[in-house]
Formats: C-alpha cells, structure tokens, sequence
C-alpha cells in the first residue's frame, strides 16, 4: 500500500476467532488519473518569470495572474492592473501530443506561438534586436 491510495475497509473472508469481529483493510488500485487541476511547474513558472521581470524592468508590464483550471493553466500579462490582459501564457496538457501543450495568446484571441518548449514559446515576448538606420 503506497501514499495517496484512498483505503475501504470490507468484513473479512476468513473466520474470526471468538466471534471477534474486524474490518481489513482493501487498497484501491484504481487506474492512474489525470491531476484534478492544471499547474505551471516551479521550472516553468520561473522561465515565465523571468521574461516577465525583464519586461516590468523595461516599464512596459506592471501586473499579472496565475488562473489554473481542470484543462489548462494561464499566466496572464497586463499593461495596467485594471485592464484584459495583453498576453496569456497558456498550458494545456491535452494538446502535448499535437501542437503542443504551450501557447501564447494575445487579448484578441489570435494565437502567436504554439509548441511543446516553454522557452521557445516565450521568445516571442522577447523584444528582438532592432536595426538604426542611417540617417
């Protein structure tokens, strides 16, 4: 019997003596099931993070919020406390196999990037070096 396994007890098959009477103990081995909520890992969570804060750093973010649910976990990014977020960092486990479980939505609903690595998903978010030109 190992951690977490829920116990049920039943009258037991075997003849008590003295009458005396017992519950033994049944261990459920019911089949592996998917958590009842979604989570960012401490790994992920610290990569998001870590975009995040260089971005608050710029002045250009200022808030955000976990939300976890029973199909996906969102990080949502605002510009100001009191408006939809800009950017939603999404993870939904069923879409692992298929296009990847981590996506990066922007307020109006259109997807940026989607794929099975964090990092690469987040590069989006990523302010890319920008070019001077001559004047």
């Amino acid at each position: 019997m190992s951690d977490g396994e829920p116990i049920a007890f039943r009258r037991p098959t075997r003849p008590m003596p003295d009458g005396a009477q017992w519950l033994e103990p049944v261990v459920n081995r019911a089949p592996h099931r998917e958590p009842a909520v979604v989570v960012f890992t401490r790994l992920e969570l610290n990569q998001i993070l870590n975009v995040y804060g260089r971005r608050v750093a710029e002045g250009e973010w200022r808030d955000y919020a976990i939300d976890m649910g029973r199909e996906s976990a969102v990080f949502s990014i605002f510009r100001r406390a009191s408006e939809v977020p800009i950017y939603r960092v999404e993870k939904t486990p069923k879409l692992a196999r298929r296009q990847g479980a981590y996506a990066v939505i922007t307020a109006t609903g259109l997807i940026l990037k989607r794929g099975h690595e964090l990092m690469r998903v987040l590069a989006v978010l990523e302010k890319g070096v920008r070019m001077v030109g001559r004047e």
